[in-house]
């Protein structure tokens, strides 16, 4: 489907005190410190995902985020062969993404690129450098070390990459407004991200639904691995932003990439099937098991249904924005962009927050 013109909604901030940063750019780089598979997630996350999402994106000319980061740089490194483009990626980390999208570009015969790996990370950075000269990229990656909530670019892009990196951002007019007037004519904004409630919350319409799958669920799927066996009668609605940068303002990332942007591609999935998929819950689920995949199924389903209904709206999201309003908003009818923003004070079809 087709959708153009943008919007500009109201947004709820979250702004920490000048201590309250610092102490929470410092628990950041301690939890990052050494954590060197970042992206981990259990079977049955895989599962979900291979299953349920990746046949609907295959429709769109890839499987997944890495596919789409694939595609669209390998067009903007396709329509300007005769110079030298230039990517950043803000929140690197490892670099691993960034690392295969280089492997992966040289393999197809392109040198003209060069990926900005940005993170304030300087651990994360320096496993970064040494992986990029292990598998003979080195050359295709700059490091730069900053934070991205107060980050200036001193160059224009041919391509914003943002790898589940904004969910974390708590100055996103400011980083937003500096990509868009670094971004290159015909430049690109290319993201994956969790747009849900902050501190990966759920909204009360949707955490009702849990409750009811979760009262479903045999005693053994309900300790949190993730906090030490903790078992939980009735999930808890835990805020992940109290310590951290972990969802600060993850409900505010799609109200204001449709202020600043145009989106050439949206696609948004999941929601209740978060906490049953996911690192705290999901490695008590065994996708070998019938029982688990068919409970799996059905909470697809039910998502599926609400999200179409406007009851509840997705929390994962795959993006492609830029200043280029000539060009149409490819979506799954009936998730635009708009469609999909769950605003807190909202008189809609969803319910107000609780």
């Amino acid at each position: 489907m087709e959708e153009s013109g943008k919007s500009g909604p109201n947004v709820t901030t979250t702004v920490a005190s000048p201590g309250e940063y610092e102490a929470r750019v410092a628990a950041e780089k301690d939890i990052f410190k050494d954590c060197v598979n970042v992206h981990d997630l259990p079977a049955i996350f895989h599962y979900w995902s291979d299953g349920k999402i990746r046949p609907q994106l295959e429709a769109f000319g890839f499987s997944g985020p890495v596919g789409m980061f694939e595609k669209y740089l390998e067009e903007q490194c396709a329509s300007e062969k005769d110079r030298m483009v230039r990517f950043v990626s803000v929140g690197s980390g490892n670099c691993d993404l960034e690392i295969g999208l280089a492997q992966t570009l040289h393999r197809k015969g392109y040198q003209n690129f060069v990926i900005d790996c940005l993170d304030l990370n300087p651990d994360m950075l320096e496993r970064g450098r040494a992986a990029a000269d292990q598998n003979g990229v080195a050359d295709r990656l700059s490091f730069v070390e900053a934070d991205f909530n107060n980050w200036q670019p001193s160059r224009r892009y041919d391509a914003v990459v943002a790898n589940q990196a904004l969910h974390h951002v708590v100055n996103l007019e400011g980083l937003f407004g500096q990509i868009q007037e670094a971004l290159a004519p015909r430049g690109r904004f290319i993201i994956s991200d969790m747009i849900g409630r902050n501190g990966h919350k759920l909204w009360p319409e949707a955490l009702e639904i849990v409750h009811e799958f979760w009262r479903q669920l045999p005693e053994r799927y309900r300790y949190n691995q993730a906090l030490q066996q903790r078992y939980e009668e009735l999930y808890e609605n835990w805020d992940c932003s109290i310590q951290s940068f972990e969802g600060i303002r993850a409900q505010d990332i799609l109200p204001l990439l449709l202020e600043y942007f145009h989106f050439e591609f949206f696609f948004g999935c999941g929601n209740i099937i978060d906490p049953f998929v996911g690192r705290a819950f999901g490695p008590n689920f065994d996708p070998n098991q019938p029982w688990d995949r068919e409970f799996i199924d059905r909470v697809h389903r039910r998502d599926r249904e609400e999200m179409a209904a406007g009851r509840i709206t997705p929390t994962h999201m795959l993006a492609v924005v830029g200043n280029d309003c000539d060009r149409p908003t490819v979506f799954v009818e009936p998730l635009s962009p708009r469609f999909c923003v769950r605003t807190p004070d909202s008189n809609s079809n969803v319910a107000s927050s609780g």
